[in-house]
């Protein structure tokens, strides 16, 4: 559609330009394919469906285009299977527009009817069945019980079943045929995230308009908004994607010291070829760095996108560095890791509630599910008073514990697996030796931390299925599967940490190959505004 315009945007005819529609098969899309074929808008259509058309649908363009006596210029009609968005070469998710219809509240709220349960599973469903189109491989699946997660497993199954029924129509053919190569897992979402605001791989950032006040009477100043896409073309971004944040800062560093050292080059081998005179010496140290500029001049243009990089990064990792200090994100790092691994607290966990310059009111709420889910035995009525009263003070609003106090009481579930660890952070000296080498990233003040490696409750289940142990959540026949390929997918959402967790597990376990999906991504500041609404009374 010329250039990429929208379906629903307003088009003038071009009878001579053949028009390809990229759309998803809706009510409403349909109605506006149809109603270009009455107005005759392009020479040929070809029509490119997201996922599959139903035959009704079909039916309908079918009957438009009789009426318009346009049946020749559909030229092709195309079943894609994209419907879901890849952000890493082994990371999915589902969907990113209209995604609260598929949330973690929208599967979890109380007035849920069944039919929206089933719409709900539906949707998840055809998004799955186009991922497994599209990898050529057909699962076989392991879930829990009891939840949505059976549910889109069930579903799936059958509709996978039935596709392998129908031979000659099967997708599941061909060369790219990788079936049972692919164990399948799925969960049902329980989790814990960080913030960040980055959604399909774009970081959007916000500048301050400087530290002077506006004068009076003037409008004050706006702030610049910085949009970063961070691609595979980003060496940088690959290699440290799931790096600890002290690693990270002293890698830009060493990135900017290596640049200003090449710079520094160049702009030494200008100078020397701006010697004036005649003498032999001069000449020779001419004809001696000609080369040396000449190739430093031809390397300009990728050392100009090593500096562009490089200025991304920097703004992006000062930006993370300031709300980590003005937050104090550190020490709620260390009391999280420490609440989870049953470590004593330096100071007890009202009193860090308490400090008004410490942490976000969701900052402080989150702290405060962290410990209510984990602990073994709930708090006394009196105390979780007076823990409500610290959060309310603290501007925190009730409704996410409320929700989460129903949760508890409803699955009777042990919150923290007992292998979690013994001690969840360790000291680390990367901040130091930043902060010694006149690094532009002044960490002062900022706790010397790094996660303890340990495998989170997600990544313990498909260690015992990849492993072949014995586990509760799975049947797993041993003589019947070996398994050496899996796709994690969580059914409510899933987050960066139970990504990068998978990932670094792959790493240990030679010629395994594990993939990471979920129904949607969010962060904890999303998370909590989920749990909010669910807790709403």
């Amino acid at each position: 559609i010329q250039y990429g315009s929208l379906l629903h945007s307003d088009r003038d005819p071009i009878p001579d330009v053949p028009a390809i529609y990229f759309v998803m098969p809706t009510e409403e899309n349909i109605d506006r394919i149809c109603q270009d074929l009455r107005n005759q808008l392009y020479e040929s259509y070809f029509l490119n469906f997201i996922s599959a058309i139903s035959r009704s649908k079909l039916e309908d363009i079918a009957s438009a285009a009789l009426a318009a006596n346009a049946v020749t210029q559909v030229t092709k009609v195309y079943d894609q299977y994209l419907n879901f968005i890849t952000l890493e070469d082994d990371m999915f998710v589902l969907c990113h527009q209209n995604k609260e219809l598929i949330s973690y509240h929208a599967i979890n709220r109380a007035d849920i009817q069944d039919t929206d349960m089933e719409a709900i599973m539906d949707t998840i469903v055809d998004s799955l069945f186009c991922f497994f189109v599209t990898l050529g491989a057909v699962p076989i699946i392991r879930c829990p019980r009891g939840n949505a997660a059976e549910m889109v497993a069930v579903k799936l199954d059958k509709k996978l079943r039935e596709n392998l029924r129908d031979a000659r129509n099967s997708l599941f053919t061909g060369d790219n045929m990788a079936a049972g190569q692919f164990s399948l897992m799925w969960c049902q979402k329980n989790q814990r995230s960080i913030e960040s605001d980055f959604q399909l791989n774009r970081v959007l950032m916000e500048e301050g308009a400087g530290a002077e006040p506006s004068p009076a009477g003037a409008r004050p100043k706006k702030k610049n908004r910085k949009m970063y896409d961070l691609t595979a073309a980003d060496k940088f971004w690959q290699k440290h994607k799931g790096s600890p944040f002290p690693e990270v800062a002293e890698s830009v560093q060493e990135e900017l010291d290596t640049y200003r050292a090449q710079e520094d080059e160049v702009k030494r081998l200008k100078s020397i070829m701006g010697l004036e005179g005649e003498d032999e010496g001069a000449i020779s140290m001419l004809s001696d760095n000609t080369a040396k500029l000449t190739s430093a001049v031809s390397s300009l243009p990728e050392l100009l996108e090593k500096k562009r990089l490089i200025d991304l990064h920097t703004n992006v990792a000062t930006a993370v560095l300031d709300h980590i200090k003005s937050r104090k994100l550190d020490v709620y790092f260390e009391y999280e890791e420490k609440l989870m691994s049953k470590s004593t607290l330096d100071k007890s966990l009202l009193d860090i509630i308490s400090d008004p310059d410490a942490g976000t009111p969701e900052d402080k709420m989150r702290l405060f599910i962290i410990y209510y889910i984990t602990a073994q035995q709930a708090p006394s009525e009196s105390d979780l008073e007076q823990y409500k009263t610290a959060l309310l003070d603290a501007g925190c609003d009730l409704s996410p514990l409320n929700y989460i106090k129903q949760w508890k009481a409803f699955t009777k579930m042990a919150a923290t697996p007992a292998n979690y660890g013994n001690s969840g952070v360790k000291p680390m000296g990367l901040f130091s030796r930043v902060m010694n080498t006149g690094s532009q990233f002044v960490m002062e003040g900022v706790k010397n931390l790094v996660l303890k490696q340990h495998n989170l409750p997600v990544t313990r289940i498909l260690d015992n299925l990849m492993e072949m142990k014995s586990n509760p959540v799975t049947l797993i026949i041993k003589k019947l599967l070996i398994c050496f390929q899996a796709i994690v997918f969580v059914v409510g959402g899933g987050n960066y940490i139970e990504y990068q967790n998978l990932v670094d597990y792959a790493k240990f376990k030679q010629g395994k190959k594990v993939v990471y999906g979920c129904s949607e991504l969010f962060n904890a500041s999303q998370f909590i505004k989920q749990l909010s609404q669910l807790g709403q009374k």
